[in-house]
């Protein structure tokens, strides 16, 4: 009940403030945009010099326990060795945000080369989101405005480090049944952000977006043809579509098990060649979101929100699924959409930094605890296996612990636990 009142009374005084500071011309000038120097969202999305992330630092099976400041710090200086120059959140209305946004501040005034963006999420409801109600997909939760009304006082509080906020994560695609949205929620949000950079209350150049599944942005099913994303696309600044071909591993496998003219490959031929389809599959969903986007006349940025693979599973993509899980695939993975997106010129948050263990809490095997780079013991995935051996770890700690490789650096004993997809041949139906 503590942490309740606690995170309660935390949003009320980042409101109260805001809207006090919103009220008259004095204030408004008091809360005018600070001048800042620093780069804008334009001059860092899509360009590779600026590997973007996705971050949550969560690091609790318990979601209550907030990150403190010297954890986020901490993360971020490892972020940052990795080569991380902009990473993205999901909600303001919990102190994660703010904190972070201070880790950083506090980075920057200890190190005057250290450099850290952000792309602020303000998270969007349906009424009776996560509720035992029934939800209402045609209205919108109340406490939509306060995400709003908290990024904006972010993005004020912090020019120099806030460069996008995104309206929405995954609010828009209809497989989120407990909360989704209708586009004119989002597009009410975004418009209203825009204003609010017309009026000089926002900074000009920051971008305004909405994350969402590629399906969400017209690269689906006509469904998602409507008058108001059309509105969205020219509402925002920049497109932000999230692709996960790990997941279509079991819902639209067609492009993941090995046809039969691949059988007689070896098993790490048969994997590779899995993986390179995987990334074509990512690629082929980017595609149609910029077809449709040009199909309504539009031409704005596209950038990867979210993409990732897990490394453990114990249901739909492990030994008895798709066996699409392990490391060795994560990396492949990984390296595929960094030298895809970084050539293209396309920003890509990738899915994500850390493992977080709040994700699936009853189920510790569950995949979406397994999706970071680094985990919950302080030990890089086979992705950052290189990294380690350079040595850019060196003096940095997680949870007071260095950085070491998963496996103790083992490579035959983490190709152990590879799995061979699904040969056509096993899931072929007989005649």
């Amino acid at each position: 009940m503590k942490k309740i009142m606690k995170t309660t009374i935390y949003l009320l005084l980042a409101i109260i403030v805001f809207s006090c500071k919103d009220n008259t011309k004095k204030e408004i000038k008091t809360n005018s945009v600070k001048e800042v120097t620093s780069l804008s969202a334009k001059d860092i999305l899509g360009n590779p010099e600026f590997l973007a992330m996705s971050y949550g630092g969560y690091r609790d099976v318990d979601h209550d326990v907030e990150p403190a400041i010297e954890e986020l710090k901490e993360d971020m200086k490892l972020l940052a060795a990795m080569g991380v120059k902009i990473v993205r959140t999901y909600k303001v209305h919990l102190p994660q945000a703010t904190n972070l946004l201070k880790a950083i501040s506090e980075l920057k005034e200890e190190d005057s080369d250290f450099e850290m963006y952000v792309m602020l999420g303000a998270w969007i409801d349906c009424k009776n989101a996560w509720t035992a109600v029934p939800p209402d997909h045609e209205r919108e939760s109340e406490a939509n405005a306060n995400q709003i009304l908290v990024a904006s006082y972010l993005a004020n509080q912090y020019p120099d480090i806030v460069k996008i906020i995104a309206v929405g994560n995954e609010a828009m695609v209809k497989w989120a049944e407990t909360y989704y949205v209708q586009p004119r929620v989002i597009l009410k949000w975004v418009t209203h952000l825009q204003d609010l950079k017309k009026e000089g209350k926002l900074p000009e150049d920051l971008w305004i977006t909405s994350s969402d599944d590629f399906s969400s942005w017209g690269g689906g099913g006509a469904e998602y043809h409507t008058e108001d994303l059309e509105k969205l696309y020219n509402a925002v600044d920049y497109v932000s579509m999230h692709t996960y071909p790990y997941h279509n591993t079991h819902y639209n496998p067609e492009f993941w098990g090995i046809p039969e003219e691949e059988e007689q490959l070896s098993d790490i031929e048969k994997i590779d060649a899995a993986m390179l389809r995987a990334k074509e599959f990512a690629m082929s969903q980017y595609d149609s979101v910029s077809g449709y986007m040009k199909s309504i006349g539009v031409d704005k940025p596209i950038h990867i929100g979210e993409t990732g693979w897990a490394t453990t599973s114990d249901g739909f993509y492990g030994s008895s699924g798709s066996r699409a899980t392990d490391e060795y695939k994560q990396a492949l993975y990984y390296k595929h959409m960094r030298d895809w997106t970084n050539a293209a010129g396309i920003s890509c948050f990738y899915f994500e930094g850390f493992d977080e263990p709040w994700k699936d809490a009853e189920n510790p095997k569950g995949s979406e605890n397994h999706f970071g780079m680094i985990n919950i013991k302080s030990q890089a995935k086979y992705p950052m296996w290189s990294l380690v051996d350079e040595g850019v770890f060196e003096g940095l700690t997680r949870n007071g612990e260095p950085i070491t490789k998963t496996y103790d650096g083992d490579s035959d004993a983490l190709m152990q636990d590879v799995m061979v997809p699904p040969l056509a041949s096993e899931t072929k139906a007989p005649e």
